[in-house]
C-alpha cells in the first residue's frame, strides 16, 4: 500500500509524537487517534505500524484514501 492513508488507533496519542510518525497528521475522533499522511512504500508503512506496536497502541484500522 502506498499513497495517502488513514490509520486509526485506540486512545489519544499526544501530538508530541507527530515527528516520530514521520510527520503524519494527528487528529482525534471520539476516543481514537487518527494518523493521516502519505506512505511512500511498504517498508514505510511497516515502520509506522512497528512504532504503533512499540507504543503498545491498539490498531483499529488502516485505510487507503486513494481514489481508484
Amino acid at each position: 500500500m502506498k499513497g495517502k492513508v488513514k490509520i486509526k488507533v485506540k486512545g489519544h496519542l499526544d501530538s508530541k509524537w507527530q515527528d516520530w510518525f514521520e510527520g503524519m497528521e494527528i487528529s482525534y475522533k471520539g476516543d481514537n487517534t487518527i494518523l493521516t499522511g502519505t506512505i511512500i512504500d511498504e517498508s514505510h508503512l511497516h515502520g509506522i505500524l512497528n512504532r504503533i506496536r512499540d507504543l503498545n497502541l491498539k490498531l483499529i484500522s488502516v485505510n487507503s484514501l486513494q481514489e481508484n
